[in-house]
């Protein structure tokens, strides 16, 4: 069965960098071993993020790339695709998209920020993965 998890930024360790989070996610999903997808929202965010996982920390290393570099993207444990880009769908996807991720994947991980106004379209997504099956949880981080 599919998984969407739903993790909330609560803390103002993430509220001041909400990218800090994704990047914690990726680097957990390369520790387990997990072939990763981040769809980000634009080209600017997909560099952001590219930057970030340079960044993680002196100890830190995952192995990622943007889509569409004319490298072999399958050497990549993490892939971040900017909505131009067709990259193929992982068995793990970290959403930071307007919409729901369609496809087939085993789990999504989708990044909810602090604002209250940008959770309502959240909470839509949350009904559209429940309609199509999904086990669901959430996380407040």
């Amino acid at each position: 069965m599919a998984r969407a998890d739903f993790y909330l930024i609560t803390t103002a360790r993430f509220r001041e960098e909400p990218l800090r989070l994704v990047g914690e996610l990726a680097r957990k999903a390369c520790d387990a071993g997990l072939s990763t997808l981040i769809l980000a929202r634009d080209a600017a965010q997909a560099e952001a993020l590219d930057d970030l996982l340079w960044d993680m920390g002196e100890d830190v290393y995952i192995p990622h790339q943007i889509a569409g570099a004319d490298v072999d993207e399958d050497e990549a444990d993490v892939l971040i695709s900017a909505p131009d880009t067709d990259a193929a769908l992982r068995p793990l996807v970290i959403n930071l998209r307007p919409e729901a991720v369609q496809g087939t994947f085993d789990r999504v991980l989708e990044v909810v920020p602090a604002d209250a106004d940008a959770r309502g379209p959240l909470r839509e997504r949350w009904k559209q993965y429940q309609a199509r099956g999904f086990e669901l949880k959430k996380h407040d981080m």
